[in-house]
C-alpha cells in the first residue's frame, strides 16, 4: 500500500473543524469578553465562547465572522486568528479541532443577544473570569487565557488596542484603553511620547462635561507605496 492510500480521507471522517470567537471590549473600566449560555449538550447550561461548526462551502474565517454575525449581528469586525486548540479530548461527542479568533469592539458599537442553540448572551470582566474558576464549556478558559496573554503582548506592536478606541479619541482616553490590556498603569508623559508617531490631531474637541474639552486624535493613516 502506498502512502496516498494510507492517508484515505474517508478514515478521518469523524474529525471536523469549528471555530470560537472571542469578541472583547471595554465596559466601566475593565476588559469584557462576550460569553454565551449553551442550551444543548454537552455543557448544556454552562458558559461558552460563541461558537459555530466550519461549513464545507466556508473557510475559518468565514465561519467566525458567522458566528460573531449570529450572536450580535455585526459585520465588517476585524478578525485576528488567535491559535489553534486540538487535545483530543477537548470535545466529548467527537474529535473536533477548534480555531479560535478575536474580534475588539468599541461597547458604544456593540449589541448582542441569544443566538442559535444558546439560551443567554452576556459580557464577563475577563480577568475575574480567569481567577474565580467557574465552570466553563469545553476548554475555553485555556482559549480565554490565551487570548488574553496575546492581548497583553500584541499592545506595544500593533494598533491592536484602537480597534477599542473607536475613528477617534482623546489621550487619557486612549491610555486607559492601553493600561486595562496591559493590566497596569503608564507614566503619561511616557505614554505621550510613544504615541507622537502614532497618532494625529483631528482638529476636533471632545465635550468634557465639568472638564476642560480634550482634543480628539486619530490613528495615523499609512502612507502609500509609491
Amino acid at each position: 500500500m502506498n502512502g496516498m492510500n494510507a492517508q484515505d480521507p474517508a478514515k478521518h471522517a469523524s474529525m471536523s473543524v469549528a471555530v470560537d470567537v472571542l469578541l472583547f471590549t471595554i465596559e466601566d473600566g475593565r476588559l469584557k469578553l462576550l460569553l454565551i449560555r449553551r442550551q444543548d449538550d454537552p455543557f448544556a447550561g454552562l458558559p461558552a465562547l460563541p461558537g459555530v461548526f466550519v461549513r464545507p462551502d466556508e473557510t475559518p474565517e468565514d465561519a467566525a465572522a458567522r458566528a460573531i454575525f449570529e450572536e450580535t449581528g455585526l459585520t465588517g469586525i476585524y478578525l485576528e486568528q488567535l491559535y489553534t486548540f486540538g487535545a483530543v479530548d477537548r470535545d466529548p461527542r467527537m474529535r473536533i479541532i477548534s480555531v479560535a479568533y478575536m474580534a475588539l469592539v468599541p461597547r458604544e458599537e456593540l449589541t448582542f443577544s441569544a443566538g442559535l442553540r444558546t439560551s443567554g448572551a452576556w459580557l464577563e470582566d475577563a480577568d475575574e473570569l480567569l481567577q474565580d474558576g467557574r465552570p466553563l464549556a469545553f476548554d475555553h478558559r485555556q482559549i480565554i487565557r490565551t487570548a488574553r496573554t496575546r492581548l497583553a503582548g500584541k499592545v506595544e506592536y500593533t494598533d491592536i488596542a484602537f480597534h477599542l478606541a473607536g475613528e477617534t479619541f482623546t489621550l487619557p482616553d486612549l491610555q486607559r484603553i492601553f493600561e486595562i490590556l496591559l493590566g497596569g498603569k503608564l507614566y503619561k508623559a511616557n505614554f505621550r511620547k510613544k504615541m507622537a508617531d502614532r497618532i494625529e490631531e483631528t482638529g476636533g474637541m471632545a465635550a468634557g462635561g465639568s472638564h476642560r474639552p480634550s482634543r480628539l486624535y486619530r490613528l495615523k493613516k499609512e502612507e502609500p507605496c509609491s
